[in-house]
């Protein structure tokens, strides 16, 4: 991508440190498409672009290595990481278990705080299907929003640190997703069965729900990611 078409994805005014802001700007040109798989990421276009140094990019670009977002090839530098279906499988099996762990636990915190955010998480994915245009990134935001509200519930340090490590690879899957009429039923249903069972301590419907939710979660994002 030249200087050209790098200034018109990297815009807004630099709000955070220079670093955090850095990495912002790259992983939403990422999550977004901006910046589409297998996309080479110059450091000094990038440098350029942003008028800063290749330092605080090339910190960037190793964050977002960690993240799962970008490949660093020693001969070829960084590209945008391309999603395989081991990619996938890897993701969302991972995903289940931390998750099914997270609604267990929840169940014995009882977070109340959590449980009315999730709600309102589930009330606003339906309301965000009628927005024109910001529909699929708003409607997977929320998404990704009720699941870290569900893992945080579970109040389990570790088992959190884990599941934001996948977090930025989760939004950007979820992002690929066509979002239509049908996004209400499924997805609104989906998430308001899943903090029912937790707010039921019901342990065996929770677990079945989570299951069947990530199947079909991941039979849609497959659908666009795998040809």
């Amino acid at each position: 991508m030249d200087i050209d078409a790098l200034n018109q994805v990297l815009t807004a005014p630099i709000k955070r440190s220079l670093s955090d802001e850095i990495i912002v700007r790259l992983r939403d040109a990422i999550l977004t498409g901006a910046f589409p798989q297998g996309e080479r990421l110059r450091e000094e276009n990038l440098a350029a672009s942003l008028k800063v140094s290749r330092g605080p990019i090339r910190e960037a670009l190793s964050k977002l290595e960690r993240e799962g977002l970008v490949v660093l090839n020693p001969n070829r530098g960084a590209t945008v990481t391309m999603i395989t279906r081991k990619d996938l499988d890897e993701i969302f099996s991972l995903r289940l278990s931390l998750e099914q762990l997270a609604a267990v636990e929840a169940m014995k915190y009882n977070n109340q705080a959590n449980f009315a955010e999730m709600q309102t998480c589930v009330v606003q994915m339906g309301e965000a299907v009628t927005h024109d245009g910001s529909a699929a990134r708003e409607a997977a935001e929320l998404d990704v929003r009720f699941h870290e509200l569900l893992v945080q519930a579970a109040n389990h340090t570790r088992l959190y640190r884990h599941w934001m490590e996948l977090r930025p690879q989760i939004q950007w899957l979820l992002l690929a997703r066509t979002i239509n009429p049908d996004f209400k039923d499924y997805a609104v249903s989906g998430h308001q069965n899943i903090l029912d069972a937790i707010r039921q301590k019901n342990k065996s419907a929770v677990l079945d729900i989570l299951a069947h939710h990530m199947s079909v979660a991941y039979e849609r994002v497959a659908s666009v990611y795998i040809k």
